[in-house]
């Protein structure tokens, strides 16, 4: 599965940079996620519930930063294990450009899947992680973006 987007947060680029290493803001962002803990400044675990058709499960993963660019970029690899369902495993490339007094985040997705989750089929899969990228921005710059007067 491959994805690409781009987005517009309301921050300047160090808020965003700091923003997406901040593990409160990622839990309250992350579709399903039960827990985040920062092991080290590149390193995460998580533990998060997803639903993917007819397969539930949840998932305990880690994510490493590689290619540490502050505040401008990095890649993000990633390796979950759900049990029976299967697991998870890819990276991804995050890019922000100041847009203004907002940040453009641009973003690059490689992940492969394996187990019962690999059976339901690639649409429904492609489906699902579009929906829950969506789903981050959309908590994501609602979280961070200041209150409205």
């Amino acid at each position: 599965m491959e994805m690409n987007g781009e987005q517009l947060i309301p921050l300047s680029q160090q808020a965003t940079w700091d923003a997406l290493n901040d593990t409160a803001v990622l839990k309250d962002c992350i579709p399903g996620c039960d827990s985040i803990d920062k092991q080290s400044d590149t390193e995460f675990l998580l533990t998060m519930t997803a639903k993917v058709g007819p397969v539930s499960a949840k998932f305990k993963g880690r994510m490493l930063l590689a290619e540490v660019d502050a505040p401008n970029a990095y890649t993000l690899s990633f390796e979950g294990q759900g049990g029976v369902a299967g697991f998870a495993k890819g990276e991804a490339r995050v890019i922000l450009t100041p847009e203004g007094a907002a940040t453009k985040l641009g973003y690059g997705v490689k992940a492969n899947i394996g187990g019962k989750l690999a059976q339901v089929g690639a649409r429904l899969i492609d489906g699902v992680a579009k929906k829950m990228a969506e789903q981050f921005f959309s908590a994501f710059t609602k979280r961070v973006s200041p209150p409205e007067a």
